[in-house]
This record gives C-alpha cells, structure tokens and sequence, in this order.
C-alpha cells in the first residue's frame, strides 16, 4: 500500500528531533509521499531542509498563503517567485483566499492569487488553493482566470457538494483530510457522492487531526485514519482507496 499526504506542513519539526520520529511513523503506515507547502518566503528555508533530508519522499510546493498577504506582500512574491528560479517545485501553493482572519486585505489577498496563478501556467505547475469562508469569491476569481493550464487541488476542502462538484467542473481535485472524520461536519455526505478519482488525501499537519485525535496536534501519519474513514463511506479496502487517490496525486503533481 502506497498512501500521499497531498498537504503537510511537516517540516515545521525540520529543527527538532521529532522530524525523523514523524516520518518513520509515516513510513509505519505505508506513507512514503508528502508534499509540503510553505506560507511566506521565511519559511522556504525549512521546507527544502526537510525536501534534502527525505528527497525521495517529501516534495516542495512554494507559494504565498493568503493569511501572509499583507502590505509588502509584493516583496515576498519577489522573494518566493526567487526561489521558483532556484529550486524544483511541483506545484504553486498555498496561495488563495482568506476572509475569516481579515476581510480588509481581499483585494490584495486577489492580486496575489492572480500573480501566482500566472507563475503556475508559465511552469505548467498545478496550484494548491486554501480558500477559507471565501468560496464566491475565489470561484468568481477562478472562473476569470480560468483556461486549459489552469488545475490543481483545492486543499482542505469542507464545502457542501455543490461547491465540490464546482471545483472538479473547474478542474481541481479535492483535498480531503481530518474533517472528514468529525461526525457533525457533513464532510463525509459530500464525499459519499464524489468519484474518488476527484479526490486526494491530505492532512494539512500540524492542524486539523482526524479522529480519534481531535484537539491534538495532528501528524502526517495520521493519514491513515483519513484514508480508512474514506474506505468506509465508499465501502472499498483502504487499499484501494490508498492506490486511487495516490494516482489521482501523481497525475496531478506529475511525480
């Protein structure tokens, strides 16, 4: 069995010992693939730290994640658009839409967005989209933007299933992870009537555990308890569900 955390944030632990603790538990539940977004240029430092340690595991994405688009927003897209030149990257994430910290930066939060989307189709590269209480406004954005190079996932995705069934006519996959697990989210009926081949696992670790973990400080081998929770809505081995939704991961990550 071969399971991908599409989203983790592992490398969060790059300056402790519990990284090596971590993967090893990964590896324990047959997770050998993770691919790791950062959130601002500061933090591109450590997600290549961690891509060296694991080269044939962990794979970057580099992108602005919306909660970090502020006034010099412009500097670090200077700064991450930089490390685009310098280093192999499979997709450009997180970026999106974020309205439930603060709906005063939208506009700017939607200029970024755009940037970075042009920097997608420029290296043929899927984006990795957090949207956060803000799905009119980024269908609206993706359908202005949207042509034949633009895909890719929509990360933690906890809409209902029309606004799932709007991002795979988009031509995103769904990033599925601990919430399907909480038993008054709903996440589980919008999943029941999606094809797996839409949908990718993710744990967005270190926030978000599934069950039984919730409340804790979430880890990419938690993965696993996302991917049985998906067996069981769609009534098929985890092992199957681990082979699709890892297939669904390397066509779109293209690793």
């Amino acid at each position: 069995m071969l399971l991908t955390d599409t989203h983790t944030h592992i490398y969060y632990h790059t300056e402790n010992d519990s990284l090596a603790e971590q993967m090893q538990r990964c590896f324990d539940k047959d997770i050998h693939r993770l691919f790791l977004p950062n959130v601002n240029s500061a933090s591109i430092a450590a997600v290549m730290k961690t891509v060296d340690a694991y080269p044939n595991n962990c794979f970057p994405m580099l992108g602005l994640h919306p909660c970090d688009v502020k006034e010099n927003y412009q500097e670090e897209l200077t700064k991450i658009y930089a490390a685009l030149q310098q280093h192999k990257v499979y997709a450009i994430g997180e970026i999106g839409l974020d309205l439930y910290w603060d709906k005063s930066t939208l506009e700017i939060q939607k200029d970024a967005f755009r940037q970075q989307v042009q920097w997608a189709k420029d290296l043929n590269l899927p984006i990795d989209i957090h949207c956060r209480e803000a799905f009119d406004e980024l269908f609206e954005l993706l359908e202005e933007l949207k042509d034949e190079k633009l895909f890719g996932v929509l990360h933690c995705f906890t809409g209902n299933i029309e606004q799932a069934q709007h991002a795979i006519d988009l031509g995103f996959a769904l990033g599925i992870g601990g919430v399907v697990t909480f038993k008054k989210a709903g996440l589980d009926e919008v999943v029941k009537q999606i094809d797996l081949q839409h949908i990718v696992l993710e744990t967005d670790a270190p926030y978000l555990a599934p069950m039984p973990f919730r409340g804790k400080q979430n880890e990419s081998s938690y993965l696993y308890y996302i991917a049985q929770k998906i067996a069981d809505i769609k009534e098929l081995p985890i092992e199957q569900v681990a082979t699709i939704t890892t297939e669904n991961s390397k066509r779109i990550f293209g690793i």
